[in-house]
């Protein structure tokens, strides 16, 4: 009796591969749409399992909505959205209004989606130069992307930089990390798996070599290695 390989069970709604989404503090996203100027206050920051940056919870006149912590904001601070709004620390505003070589992040991909670019602590995004149709903006990867000049990011670096370089120390510390986020961990070699797991794995450790090129046509079980390579081999 066949089973399902791991990238075929996931995302069938099991409990070993989903999110634990119902843990989550909500969305973390701007405010909605308005061609007002608001204000807004912050009653708090939580620490979210779904989010890598610490979650700062404003209250608008309408609404309260959370959105990624900028460095140097503390509770009872006010922010502002909207046009006209000042280019400080916390503030959202749309990119054709924020002066060039400015640090932003939680771009939106297109305007009143939210934020898509540049959410995880530590990060920032820049300004780099402006046009009437376009903006262009350097990612911290270091690529430059195109947006449109209508869309909002704040101002700011988002809180949280030193993450990175506090260990873990124990296993189960990051397997809750991983756990949280629907993220495979650890994550072995093909050949190091079962059979029952991957097309690669056997019981026999001696024979690890099970590489082979697969055909672009091939089901997705089948899927895995050198799929539809033109050549392999080494290159002399």
């Amino acid at each position: 009796m066949g089973k399902n390989l791991i990238q075929q069970a996931r995302g069938r709604g099991g409990p070993n591969y989903r999110a634990r989404s119902f843990a989550y503090a909500g969305e973390a996203r701007h405010a909605s749409l308005n061609p007002e100027l608001r204000m807004g206050t912050i009653i708090d920051f939580i620490k979210c399992p779904g989010h890598l940056a610490p979650l700062a919870k404003v209250q608008y006149p309408n609404e309260t909505v959370l959105v990624q912590a900028a460095e140097g904001l503390k509770v009872g601070d006010i922010i502002t959205i909207g046009p006209g709004a000042e280019s400080k620390s916390g503030n959202t505003l749309s990119l054709k209004d924020i002066p060039e070589g400015t640090a932003i992040f939680n771009i939106e991909s297109r305007p009143g989606d939210g934020g898509k670019y540049c959410r995880t602590s530590g990060t920032c995004a820049r300004v780099i130069t402006k046009s009437e149709t376009s903006i262009m903006i350097m990612l911290p990867s270091k690529k430059q992307r195109e947006f449109s000049p209508n869309c909002r990011a704040v101002i700011g670096v988002i809180a949280g930089a030193g993450r990175t370089e506090k260990p873990f120390l124990k296993a189960g510390k990051m397997h809750f990390h991983r756990r949280n986020r629907n993220k495979r961990w650890p994550n072995p070699s093909a050949a190091a798996q079962n059979a029952v797991d991957h097309p690669f794995g056997n019981k026999r450790t001696s024979r690890k070599g099970k590489n082979k090129v697969q055909s672009k046509h091939a089901p997705p079980g089948r899927k895995v290695g050198k799929i539809g390579a033109r050549r392999t081999g080494r290159q002399y």
